[in-house]
């Protein structure tokens, strides 16, 4: 990633969202910047902050997807979180700092995973040696001598030699077991394993919300339940992914983890703002400290609480979380919202000024879903050609049959609420609901392909569509 130039990564978007270049370039060039600024002399890079993002325009258009293929692309710690769930509950809802914690958490699990992959080899040989001893276990070894099998002080050499032979014996019977464990031959095996397991704090304490606890609160309960020990019987293969996990936790180091991942949250962690126009109030942005809105205990009065608990964060504070102080200065906030009954100037002056590119998305016409739906590797045409395939029927597309999906899908985001590329899923499924359906009885009949065009779409979906009041029910 970090040798990829703004072009690149766009080229890379462009394989999953169709149009919307503005916000593509927008992202890559942010992106492009942290690389840069991790070139700068460290005087130099503390004082380069991350240009915050706000992306605008209607549902369904690309928003979410432009910030997750790119995280997916960067491979950096990332989240999502929804800006309405933190007014769900009195005036605050969830804590608004948690959603740090939860950038930590992804940021950790990465660096597990990279670490966990480098010893995966060693682990798995671990774990075989495991399974070999609770399939042929080592026997206690006696000094021969006594047919009671208690310790004479002397051996003699014939005894020796014996003794000798046997575990040559058991070494040859240990190493072909081995060989059958690695080449699946027992995988069908069961064998009984004891298996030791802690609680998680944060299951048990779901209800009394664990993650508004204080950090080192937390910590305290989750060593306050005990480890609890039980015995299972498994299958061979589930014994070497239960093993090697257990053999990986050993080898790996999880200080090093934890450090690693604080570092990379902190330089190269995204969180995705969602529905932010959700806690913008109508007449409230034009005064100075989120001031405006309806007095006394309102919606207004909760979104501009959650507007002030988010200020400091995007301007960058220190959040105490179990594993430590993490800073937010240079995390990248990309925002997001419809801002359908309200604008960017409704926001309080202090956050709108963390958010100093905005990029306007553009609604998605015909043609965009003509291509939507033939260009990219997980376009839905290609994933309804995949499911049917699974039941042996081979499913093409006729040209006129793309034509008329989109066609439809555009009508019905013309006149009714417009929904932007989800309306092609429901297109989709009005048009295969009858064919996936027969699909099993199909195959039994030995009918192997469907061709799908024009006529089929506008006898499955056209009379919905024309239907204005069943169109807002089923479309």
């Amino acid at each position: 990633m970090q040798e990829m130039t703004p072009r690149q990564i766009v080229e890379e978007l462009d394989l999953y969202i169709i149009g919307q270049d503005e916000g593509k370039r927008a992202v890559a060039v942010a992106i492009r910047n942290r690389w840069r600024r991790r070139k700068l002399d460290p005087d130099m890079a503390c004082e380069v902050y991350p240009k915050n993002i706000i992306m605008i325009g209607p549902t369904g258009v690309g928003k979410t997807e432009i910030a997750r293929r790119l995280a997916t692309l960067t491979g950096a710690p990332f989240i999502k979180v929804e800006a309405s769930k933190f007014t769900e509950v009195g005036y605050h809802g969830r804590d608004v700092e948690s959603m740090v914690r939860d950038l930590l958490d992804n940021a950790i699990s990465i660096v597990h995973a990279e670490q966990a992959r480098t010893v995966e080899a060693k682990a798995m040989d671990e774990a075989v040696d495991r399974i070999v001893d609770h399939l042929l276990p080592t026997p206690e070894i006696t000094t021969p001598g006594a047919s009671d099998g208690s310790v004479v002080t002397a051996g003699t050499t014939a005894g020796m030699v014996r003794l000798q032979e046997s575990d040559e014996a058991l070494q040859r019977a240990r190493e072909r077991l081995r060989e059958q464990v690695l080449e699946g031959k027992l995988d069908e095996r069961e064998i009984e394993i004891t298996l030791t397991s802690k609680p998680q704090a944060q299951v048990m304490f779901a209800n009394m919300g664990l993650d508004q606890m204080d950090p080192q609160m937390a910590d305290v309960f989750e060593r306050m339940i005990p480890e609890q020990t039980k015995r299972r019987k498994v299958t061979v293969a589930d014994a070497k992914r239960i093993f090697a996990d257990m053999e990986t936790e050993k080898l790996i180091d999880n200080d090093a983890i934890t450090n690693q991942a604080i570092e990379r949250m902190e330089e190269s962690g995204i969180i995705f703002l969602d529905e932010i126009d959700k806690i913008a109030t109508p007449g409230g942005g034009d005064k100075g400290g989120g001031g405006g809105g309806t007095s006394g205990g309102g919606p207004d009065v909760s979104r501009q609480g959650v507007q002030r608990d988010l200020l400091p964060i995007v301007e960058g504070s220190a959040i105490t979380t179990r594993y430590g102080v993490v800073h937010t200065d240079h995390i990248l906030f990309i925002a997001a919202g419809a801002f359908h009954s309200a604008a960017v100037s409704d926001l309080m002056p202090e956050l709108q000024g963390r958010f100093p590119i905005r990029v306007e998305l553009s609604p998605l016409t015909k043609d965009d879903f003509i291509r939507i739906l033939t260009e990219p590797g997980n376009a839905l045409t290609k994933q309804q050609q995949a499911l049917l395939g699974v039941e042996g029927l081979s499913v093409t597309f006729a040209e006129d049959s793309i034509d008329a999906m989109a066609e439809l899908a555009a009508c019905a985001n013309a006149n009714l609420e417009n929904i932007g590329a989800r309306r092609l899923s429901t297109i989709i499924e009005k048009v295969f609901e009858q064919i996936n359906f027969d699909a099993p009885d199909m195959a039994t009949r030995g009918e192997t392909s469907v061709t799908i065009n024009a006529d089929f779409v506008q006898e499955q979906v056209a009379a919905i569509v024309a239907d204005e009041d069943l169109s807002k029910f089923v479309l």
